[in-house]
């Protein structure tokens, strides 16, 4: 187990460098991308310092608060994307086309191969920023360093990630009985905007989408939990970090038996 971990570290590393020196040759695309990443991440600050100027708190959130959400958001969405994103939405191509055969010739774990051959660079950039906005809004609410709740927020900030890639993995998946997923994007970035907002927002008429998405279908708990856990006290609350952690191994456990479901399935280009 050991040695296929370090084989696959190894490995990543190599296609990290190769992904890298693919931008790299095309400079100034690379840095319209990430030009146009950080304007989208800065009309959306400007958007919500606009709103707290006008109230004080939005769903019990304070601004610090609330920035420090949107920076856990952020760096989240920056992570995916960065890693697995734009690897899942080609997996329809391979599917289609057939080169998923090469893929799976390879001694290697496909999942692994398939989902992350190829790092975009230019969105790496999103979660430092989403990194710094934490910071700052931990700085300026006052926030008292705690080393325990600092890492309760990486351990729920790194089962958000996996919950979050089990999902896009599920989504992948499809694929192979669809033959044509163009749906992934619409449907992943539905989620990314759920993960944009706390939950106490979807209350009232709202409440049935909050309660489906948060238990359901938790994409919620990526950010909400972790967030919650480091600006906002728990008192009663702290099952939703034990709930955040089951959800996402079950989440993981399941994609991964779907996707080996739809290795099964997978009718190769010779057959």
């Amino acid at each position: 187990m050991e040695i296929m971990l370090l084989r696959c570290l190894k490995l990543w590393c190599s296609l990290a460098k190769f992904s890298l020196l693919g931008e790299l040759a095309f400079r100034g695309n690379f840095l319209v991308k990430i030009v146009v990443e950080w304007l989208w991440i800065g009309i959306m600050l400007l958007f919500n310092y606009t709103v707290f100027t006008q109230t004080t708190s939005v769903a019990d959130w304070t601004s610090d608060q609330y920035f420090f959400f949107i920076g856990c958001y952020f760096a989240m969405g920056g992570l995916m994307e960065t890693l697995f994103l734009d690897n899942c939405n080609q997996f329809a191509e391979l599917v289609r086309n057939g080169d998923l055969d090469f893929f799976l010739l390879k001694p290697i774990d496909e999942q692994f191969l398939v989902s992350c051959k190829h790092v975009d660079w230019s969105c790496a950039p999103n979660f430092l920023l989403g990194v710094v906005v934490m910071i700052l809004a931990l700085w300026s609410g006052g926030w008292p360093f705690n080393p325990f709740q600092l890492a309760l927020f990486v351990l729920l900030f790194c089962s958000g990630a996996v919950l979050a890639y089990g999902f896009l993995l599920l989504l992948m998946s499809v694929s192979v009985w669809l033959v044509r997923n163009q749906s992934l994007y619409e449907v992943w970035w539905l989620f990314s905007t759920l993960m944009r907002y706390p939950r106490e927002i979807f209350q009232k008429w709202a409440s049935p989408a909050g309660l489906f998405f948060f238990f359901i279908v938790p994409i919620m708990l990526v950010t909400n939990v972790p967030a919650r856990v480091m600006v906002r006290p728990l008192d009663a609350e702290w099952w939703l970090v034990f709930y955040a952690l089951g959800a996402a191994a079950l989440v993981a456990w399941v994609s991964r038996r779907v996707f080996r479901m739809a290795l099964q399935r997978y009718r190769s280009a010779s057959s």
